[in-house]
């Protein structure tokens, strides 16, 4: 029995210190960084009043909406799209090599229009059902199709129809892209823009009128580029905190409780490399409240360990087996292990429904590292510091802080008073 528990102790600690060594940069690395971590683009958007757009509340959600969907179809890493103020929105994009291009695209109000020669707009970018980026295998053009809806079908055909031999202009943003000449009528609700020089620019022109046009004018009134150099030292500080904050809980536990805190520092081990690899999973992009709500919860996740450990020493102190005591600790110290962490997420779930940006970030660590956190002490924790008094190669109370002094002693103070009692009677 005692080999038995030995041999699964040494395996399981063995395990989690080669996962952890091996694994926990590849992953920390691995993770997609923000903006503040890796450098990128900062915008600032501010919306204008004009003769046919006045800017309200509306107007400003949808041109959140509609930013969110043209960066999102541009296959930017995690971009931060967020209100600012009655007017303005502010547009962070982590990580970006052309943003002049994002920048472009953003910045458009893509207005589509189809005129005849007199000028009349006959469909606009509101007649539209899809727009996509292709080749025409027969001139080797790059091109965007459209696809109109049922009735901005009939009103193709009937342009079409009216203006055989005519020019018609398609314009985008009062700029003319194309003016072709109408050989016959087109009945079947879809045309061909072209005069595209690249395949990247027609994708970019569908991306503006498949997201529609924004429905007042927006001004770019600010662009920074956060570079290598700034994204670079705020990593480095990062990594120093996290090491720092790690470094002191596995100093204090192993201080204060011993080879029980030498357990507890190990299971810290597990649980930094699981919360990693389930922020990878999640394709998760750690910003630097993200790490701070790591940070955050490292410390955090020591404390159900305090609460069971200081538990483990009033019931050894009251004459029971260090297996039993160890038993009763964990039961005792459940409760609020489950309470004080209920709360925590709860906290982080309000933040993460009702925050932007980066405190989501801070939300969505926070919360994991919590009940991570939980899961390990109850469960990691307790199972090898069962293998290891079944395994007896340590005896001794003092070797798992069972007879050192309790931090917070629920007889404090009791003497005290009964003295003081006795002294007045």
């Amino acid at each position: 029995m005692q080999r038995t528990s030995l041999i699964k102790l040494l395996v399981c600690v063995g395990t989690i210190v080669a996962v952890f060594f091996v694994f926990i940069r590849p992953l920390a690395n691995s993770i997609r960084q923000g903006l503040d971590l890796q450098g990128g683009t900062h915008v600032v958007l501010e919306a204008e009043d004009t003769e046919i757009a006045q800017v309200n509340d509306d107007a400003m959600q949808r041109v959140v909406s509609i930013m969110e969907k043209r960066i999102n179809e541009l296959g930017l890493t995690e971009p931060i799209v967020q209100r600012e103020g009655e007017r303005r929105v502010i547009i962070e994009l982590p990580g970006i090599k052309d943003p002049d291009a994002a920048i472009q695209t953003i910045g458009k109000t893509a207005m589509l229009e189809f005129r005849d020669e007199d000028g009349n707009t006959v469909l606009t970018g509101t007649d539209l059902k899809d727009a996509q980026a292709a080749m025409n295998q027969q001139n080797n053009q790059c091109v965007v199709n459209l696809e109109f809806s049922d009735e901005g079908g009939k009103k193709f055909a009937d342009l079409t129809l009216n203006n055989v031999g005519r020019t018609i202009a398609i314009l985008l943003d009062g700029e003319v892209l194309t003016d072709p000449v109408v050989r016959e009528p087109i009945l079947g609700g879809r045309a061909e823009i072209s005069g595209q020089r690249t395949l990247e620019e027609a994708q970019r022109l569908a991306i503006l009128l498949r997201s529609g046009a924004l429905p007042v004018k927006v001004n770019i009134i600010e662009t920074r580029t956060v570079g290598p150099s700034l994204g670079q030292d705020s990593k480095d500080k990062s990594e120093f905190a996290f090491v720092i904050g790690i470094g002191a809980v596995l100093v204090f536990m192993l201080a204060f409780y011993r080879m029980s805190g030498l357990i507890a520092d190990i299971s810290l081990m597990a649980y930094t490399v699981a919360l990693l690899a389930i922020l990878k999973g999640l394709d998760a992009t750690l910003t630097l409240p993200g790490v701070a709500g790591i940070i955050l919860s490292i410390g955090m996740a020591v404390d159900a360990n305090v609460l069971i450990f200081e538990h483990f020493k009033e019931e050894f102190r009251l004459g029971k087996t260090l297996r039993l005591s160890m038993d009763a600790g964990f039961d005792r110290a459940f409760t609020t292990i489950f309470d004080s962490n209920i709360t925590t997420i709860i906290a982080a779930a309000v933040l993460f429904l009702y925050g932007t940006g980066t405190i989501r970030g801070f939300a969505i660590t926070l919360g994991l590292g919590v009940v991570l956190s939980m899961l390990t002490a109850i469960t990691l924790t307790r199972y090898m510091l069962k293998l290891m008094i079944a395994s007896r190669i340590f005896t001794s109370p003092s070797a798992y802080g069972a007879d050192g002094f309790l931090l917070f002693d629920p007889n404090y103070g009791r003497e005290s008073k009964r003295k003081a009692v006795k002294d007045n009677a």
